[in-house]
């Protein structure tokens, strides 16, 4: 009984235990929240976003309110920590997703201001708003909707947050003058150059850019701007102030530090928060800690749903114990296990820039899965040519495909339901700082399947070769999947180790052209480790790499294509081979 149902009932226990704690730490108080649409200044947009809304705010005693923004590739979830803090503190939150993000529609590049005017006015017609206390705050890209925000009403916010984000950015055109402007800005952010045309974060109080954004109000002549000092004056809406704490750009919105920076200001700011607390009183961190706890349940359903299956008449004859080839550890597999660590590393910053070339289309409309792909297939394609350098003996597999292409909708079916009902019913999704599992609307779940096809393609040449080169006759199952997660995944534990220990070190990446590519790799060392994990249990129950193969290949599209953004759009225009490996 326990070994049939044992992983699947830990797994349901974790997400609802984990779903449940997290429910608590974003409603505390008395916040509710829900989800609403409204639309965007595009004809036929829709946009997306969480409404926090205190207890307190009414018709009658409204309350100040903030509409907040995620960056690049994310979605509003990410600002969750700001906005748990806000609410709990008595200001009504707005989580936008951005045009092209999350449920939004539309996609990155046909609005320009990526909804952030049409967000400013649903914020704006909720009776419970008080209309003259409003503040806006984005990280990073999030700060071109809040930007486009400000410019399209200069009136209508009292105070603005770029953190790890600046004015104008990508081109977007601002107000004349910012209204109670704070910048937080972490010393070891990745884009310091791109974003205020420093080399490091911790020189950003250095920046030419930034001495325009705060004019000549510091009195302190041209010298550097003094990092807490608050220029200016809250009264006429002329104060700046610059926070420079010791963080990267994906711990801006992740720490005390960069969420305190923030509550801070618009608390200073704004009037009429219910219950005032200090900037550090803080319990995001709860949330995450519960979706992470989800997502780690999922995982484990996954594994229990197959084990279940398994047992039924119709997938039974799947039922086959492993034949490993190897006897033992020899030298063909230590260099097996090396090389599966380290090409896909090695290989990561060259091929995510060609993939470039495979451009935003109709039916792979997202830039960012096209790049990972291109990295994908080339390592597909390296596992193949390092098949005949490794062979041994010739491993034999008992594939049955049919069912194992309907075991694997099976499962991921029984995952999917599980984060439908807690997103119902808890309204969270499964998540831990840059790693995020959500539900796919219609729009996404469709663009998913051809995606699907593709990462199938990649999935079934690469854990046939995990499975041939690194299973071992009679390994146990906890140093089996142990070590292919490890085999998957070590190559980009060192990547990260080696880029941010030079970061800390110098204030530089290790790869200074990589800020981007550097940051989508984090997620890899979980997302990564899953695949491992999945493809052994599955592979030691069947002796096929195939179930275990399209498992991961549907899980890879489900979550890349809701958590990435969308490019193509009807007259969407090809850029040119030379910008696009410029980019």
């Amino acid at each position: 009984m326990l070994r049939k149902w044992g992983f699947f009932i830990l797994g349901l226990a974790l997400i609802l235990g984990g779903s449940w704690l997290a429910h608590a730490v974003q409603t505390a108080g008395g916040v509710t929240l829900k989800e609403v649409r409204f639309p965007g200044e595009q004809p036929g947009l829709t946009q997306a976003a969480l409404l926090y809304t205190p207890p307190g705010a009414t018709a009658a005693h409204p309350a100040p309110a903030v509409l907040v923004s995620h960056g690049y590739i994310n979605t509003r979830e990410m600002q969750s920590p700001f906005a748990i803090e806000l609410a709990r503190r008595g200001f009504v939150v707005l989580a936008m997703d951005m045009v092209g993000h999350g449920y939004s529609g539309g996609a990155v590049g046909e609005d320009r201001t990526l909804g952030g005017p049409a967000a400013l006015s649903y914020l704006q017609s909720l009776p419970f708003v008080d209309k003259t206390n409003i503040g806006l705050e984005g990280h990073s890209m999030g700060g071109v909707p809040i930007t486009a925000a400000a410019a399209a009403q200069p009136d209508g916010y009292k105070a603005i947050v770029y953190e790890g984000s600046t004015p104008s950015f990508l081109g977007t055109k601002g107000p004349d003058s910012y209204r109670n402007l704070a910048v937080v800005y972490g010393q070891f952010d990745e884009f310091a150059p791109l974003m205020w045309g420093e080399p490091k974060g911790s020189m950003v109080n250095q920046s030419k850019k930034m001495a325009k954004v705060f004019g000549q109000l510091q009195g302190t002549g041209n010298g550097p701007i003094l990092v807490g000092k608050i220029y200016g004056n809250i009264a006429d809406g002329s104060a700046r102030v610059l926070e420079n704490p010791p963080v990267t750009h994906p711990w801006e919105h992740f720490s005390r530090a960069g969420v305190g920076g923030a509550i801070d200001w618009f608390q200073k700011t704004l009037k009429g928060e219910a219950n005032p607390l200090s900037p550090y009183d803080q319990i995001w961190l709860w949330k995450d800690i519960g979706t992470g706890v989800g997502f780690a349940g999922f995982v484990l359903l996954l594994i229990g749903t197959f084990e279940v299956l398994l047992t039924l008449p119709l997938f039974a004859s799947l039922a086959h114990p492993a034949e490993p080839t190897a006897e033992r550890r020899g030298w063909k597999w230590w260099l097996a296990f090396v090389l599966t660590a380290a090409v896909p590393a090695l290989t990561y910053y060259p091929l995510m820039k060609f993939g470039n070339l495979f451009f935003p289309m109709q039916l792979f409309p997202q830039s960012i899965q096209n790049q990972l792909l291109v990295w994908a297939f080339g390592n597909a394609l390296i596992s193949l040519a390092l098949s005949f350098v490794l062979r041994g003996g010739k491993p034999h597999f008992t594939n049955a495909w049919g069912k194992s292409a309907l075991i694997a909708a099976a499962t991921i079916a029984v995952g999917y339901l599980s984060l439908a009902i807690v997103d119902a019913v808890f309204k969270v999704d499964f998540r831990f700082w840059v790693l995020g599992l959500h539900p796919l609307d219609a729009r996404h779940a469709v663009m998913a399947i051809p995606y699907a096809v593709l990462w199938g393609v990649y999935c079934l040449v690469a854990m046939r070769a995990l499975c041939a080169n690194l299973a071992v006759r009679g390994e146990g199952f906890i140093v089996q999947a142990g070590t292919w997660k490890v085999a998957l995944n070590l190559g980009f534990v060192v990547l990260l180790v080696v880029e941010y220990a030079t970061l800390f070190r110098t204030g530089f990446l290790f790869t200074r052209t990589e800020p981007l590519n550097t940051i989508v790799a984090i997620q890899f060392v979980v997302v990564l480790a899953v695949l491992g994990a999945v493809t052994a249990v599955t592979y030691r129950r069947t002796n096929s790499y195939v179930p275990g193969a399209l498992i991961c290949a549907l899980f890879l599209s489900w979550y890349i294509t809701g958590g990435t953004a969308t490019h193509w759009y009807p007259g969407f225009k090809l850029p040119t081979p030379g910008a696009a490996r410029a980019r």
